[in-house]
């Protein structure tokens, strides 16, 4: 490699700051670098010491650059790193020379995620007038070492690379502003034609499995039946089958069966005939109907009526179905996805459920894993919430998250999985809107009972039933039903936890105004 320049900076200022874009400002300047410094690729990765994420927005090459969105959940032990060595207001920047990148479990996770885990780096922090960015990197794949005259001609040019990043930094912001105005204009359109969100936070990790699963049976058009806990995102998972299938294009009906009063359930799902019943003042196309040429996905199918179970049946084995009060039989050109988070099996042995519905909705079972079980995903899925929130919102600012909040994330059991998760960081924005997010006062820390003294009230059931509802209750604000509310969280109908809250004497409804607040 030719020596370092006189000029070397006024070259490297002329390609990164003169590039209609970022990523072709440094694929320009990358190409200028390897003429003194190994150099086969360039990074930048923007960090959030709070939540612990790594996410990787420049990876610049000589054939070919892009901008990018991939995220890395930093291990306990590399956040802890990066607190020690860089946390905080930020001092002067530093670089490492990574030689062996398993010496920094930080470089290691981020180089897996990119395909370069063994290979020789520099890195070198990004400070912005004292506020840390994040990290930039160069590396080499001809696996030729690092000296500190290359670590120093790296760092030379911190204030160019840190001026990209932070030009950057507040371009997103600026798109993220002129997108919130846009979605706000048209809030009426977004809120009619409403999908489900493309992104699967955790796909390639705890939901690997499971995207492996959809990815194999989302060609097909065998029903599909979603298993798992409330709120561990079986609709999400739904919409990525419809998206990725062959009817994509068509309608996708979204359908809570446990919403629907049961008198009006088959008239909901398979329409009615005018005069069918009083109030049916003309005829209306049912949710079927509807998903005609697309899918339709009923959730919380073990709440089905004996009559709709019936009618259902009809529709998976000939794809026709009638209305109430109808006499005309209608063929239908539609996919049945349904999900639920009780145990059918268990139903079909108390007669509950039908056993021939059960085996045409039971082709291909997905289980989808509780978050508890899935840990690894927590920081990615706060991070993607954070985000989204602050858009519903419409905030300016996007929220910062404290350094060590994540802790109290992945040391919670989220008995209401990825749905509390959510209500969680959105209360957490609401309180602390002016001040970096701890998540201290909306997690209800669970105490280890292992070793306490147990109080007798404790053993009594009834006790323990009034302590988890009520529990429940202040998780949901009071709200016992719809998206969200104490029902769905414990799985239930709502009728069937109002009459158990009477029964039990907890307060709901008009008298618990400001108690669950």
């Amino acid at each position: 490699k030719m020596p370092v320049p006189s000029d070397f900076f006024q070259q490297a200022a002329l390609r990164i700051l003169g590039g209609k874009s970022i990523e072709i400002a440094w694929q320009d300047f990358l190409l200028y670098l390897r003429d003194f410094i190994p150099a086969d690729y360039m990074g930048l990765h923007l960090v959030d010491l709070g939540l612990g994420i790594v996410e990787t927005v420049v990876d610049a090459m000589p054939a070919k650059t892009e901008l990018m969105s991939k995220k890395t959940t930093l291990s306990p032990e590399a956040r802890s790193f990066l607190e020690s060595e860089i946390g905080g207001e930020a001092k002067e920047p530093i670089y490492i020379i990574l030689n062996d990148a398993s010496q920094h479990d930080f470089a290691k996770q981020v180089g897996i995620d990119l395909g370069t885990p063994d290979e020789p780096a520099i890195v070198m922090d990004i400070v912005e007038r004292g506020h840390y960015l994040g990290f930039a990197s160069v590396g080499n794949s001809q696996g030729q070492l690092y000296t500190e005259e290359h670590a120093n001609a790296f760092l030379s040019l911190h204030l160019l690379l840190a001026e990209t990043a932070a030009r950057f930094h507040r371009y997103r912001e600026l798109e993220r502003v002129r997108d919130l105005i846009s979605d706000q204009a048209d809030f009426l359109g977004l809120e009619l034609q409403k999908v489900v969100e493309d992104e699967i936070v955790g796909a390639s990790f705890g939901l690997k499995r499971v995207m492996d699963m959809v990815e194999r049976v989302a060609q097909t058009e065998a029903p599909v039946l979603l298993l798992g806990e409330t709120g561990v995102g079986k609709e999400v998972i739904a919409g990525a089958i419809h998206r990725s299938s062959l009817r994509q294009a068509g309608p996708f009906i979204k359908v809570n069966c446990g919403s629907i009063p049961p008198s009006l359930l088959e008239s909901e799902l398979f329409g009615h005939e005018k005069g069918a019943f009083t109030g049916a003042v003309d005829s209306r196309p049912g949710y079927f109907e509807r998903a005609e040429g697309g899918a339709i996905f009923l959730d919380e199918i073990g709440e089905l009526t004996p009559e709709a179970q019936v009618r259902l049946l009809r529709v998976l084995q000939d794809k026709q179905v009638e209305r109430v009060g109808g006499k005309t039989t209608l063929t239908l050109d539609i996919r049945v996805l349904a999900a639920t988070h009780r145990d059918l099996e268990e139903m079909v042995k108390n007669g509950d459920f039908r056993e021939d519905l059960f085996f045409r909705l039971n082709v291909f079972p997905i289980e989808i894993p509780p978050l508890r079980a899935r840990k690894e995903d927590i920081p990615k899925l706060a991070y993607h919430f954070v985000n989204k929130k602050a858009k519903d919102m419409g905030l300016v600012y996007m929220p910062t998250v404290a350094m060590g909040a994540v802790d109290a994330l992945m040391q919670y059991p989220w008995p209401g999985n990825v749905r509390e998760l959510e209500n969680v960081v959105e209360r957490e924005i609401i309180l602390n809107r002016d001040q970096p997010i701890t998540f201290e006062n909306t997690i209800a820390h669970t105490p280890d009972l292992s070793c306490a003294r147990i109080n007798p009230d404790e053993l009594n059931l009834d006790q323990v039933i009034i302590s988890h509802i009520t529990r429940v209750m202040h998780l949901t604000e009071g709200r016992v039903e719809g998206d969200g509310g104490a029902a769905e969280l414990l799985g239930v109908h709502s009728r069937t936890l109002q009459s158990r809250m009477k029964k039990l004497d907890i307060p709901y409804g008009r008298k618990a105004k400001g108690l669950y607040g």
